[in-house]
């Protein structure tokens, strides 16, 4: 029976354990100018020390003003590599790998003076009315993806995950909600996916897998369910991509269509449908901080990869405690042998 702590491998790609830490974003650019800072080298690297498998780089966006907040990492220019790639280079040396979560916030750019989105409809009455991007540009934002992979891929990240979740530019185009264009990205509301997904595998090596991040339900009445996000998916793993992030909500206020779960594991269903489904491998995500659950989610091959977040936020040596309570032995750095019982 699978474990926690069974190594995994997806093309080039091989994990020492099946335990990731999710993309989240820190906030923390001193500068506004994108670039990485010790306060991200200490957050990522002492994951990486904790016995995380895999850590996946917050949101890190394509332009100034696709970013969460002035404070977000970027992408957008050759000056920011050199901080990047001495993070990726110390979670290397601790015997991880690292992802970099690519994106842009789309009408949920609060710094921005005029954010843009698909069609100009605002998330709610506290955000800025976007303005529609026309076709052409967008056909210029799917080059501005292309060339922060290039940039992360000479950073030296081992993996690349699109951000297609969580009510941000690409879901905006994937969901009904939020895109009311005629143009070929209305008729087609993956096609702008599509696209991203097309010049990452141009630019990625042909080993190294391509990750997307989904948001697999709507929460808000008018929005999609599993079964659409299924559809997506299939449209999606066909032009290239290799392992779902499955998460579920952010698009538009609460409505009638329903509140997301407060329990635990409450998004694994989803991944596991999705991967029934399709037969792809999936990251589960959503409180799964308790250590037996996790385990269980690849146990019972819910599941390939499980995410844990918030929980790794408390404590960086998540995985190093879950070995103990999963009575897993593992390689504890000589340093902290001390601390742990065989």
């Amino acid at each position: 029976m699978k474990h926690l702590f069974d190594s995994y491998k997806l093309k080039n790609l091989e994990l020492k354990n099946r335990i990731v830490m999710p993309p989240m974003c820190q906030y923390s650019v001193d500068k506004k100018d994108g670039i990485a800072t010790d306060w991200h080298f200490l957050h990522y690297v002492s994951r990486a020390v904790g016995g995380t498998g895999l850590i996946i780089i917050e949101m890190t966006d394509v332009e100034p003003d696709g970013r969460i907040s002035d404070y977000d990492l970027g992408l957008w220019t050759d000056d920011q590599i050199p901080a990047l790639r001495r993070i990726v280079d110390a979670i290397h040396e601790q015997g991880a790998k690292v992802g970099i979560q690519i994106a842009h916030a789309g009408r949920k750019a609060e710094d921005a003076k005029v954010p843009v989105a698909p069609s100009a409809i605002p998330f709610d009455e506290n955000y800025k009315t976007p303005r529609a991007l026309t076709t052409e540009e967008v056909e210029d934002m799917v080059e501005k993806f292309r060339k922060s992979i290039q940039r992360a891929l000479k950073a030296g990240v081992d993996t690349i995950e699109l951000h297609g979740a969580h009510g941000y530019l690409i879901h905006e185009f994937i969901s009904p909600l939020t895109n009311k264009r005629e143009d070929k990205y209305g008729q087609d509301k993956n096609l702008f996916a599509k696209e991203i997904i097309k010049v990452a595998k141009e630019e990625m090596p042909n080993d190294m897998p391509l990750i997307m991040r989904i948001s697999a339900r709507e929460y808000v009445k008018g929005g999609y369910g599993i079964e659409e996000s299924i559809q997506f998916c299939d449209e999606f793993y066909k032009a290239g991509v290799d392992l779902f992030h499955v998460s579920s909500g952010g698009e538009g206020p609460i409505g009638s269509g329903g509140r997301p779960g407060s329990h635990a594991g409450y998004q694994v269903p989803l991944a596991r449908k999705i991967k029934e489904a399709l037969g792809v491998p999936v990251i589960a995500v959503g409180r799964l901080d308790d250590s037996e659950l996790a385990n269980s989610v690849i146990g019972n091959e819910d599941a390939d990869l499980v995410a844990i977040g918030r929980a790794m936020l408390r404590n960086p040596y998540w995985a190093l405690d879950a070995s103990t309570k999963v009575h897993k032995e593992i390689s504890i750095p000589r340093q902290y042998e001390r601390g742990f019982v065989k």
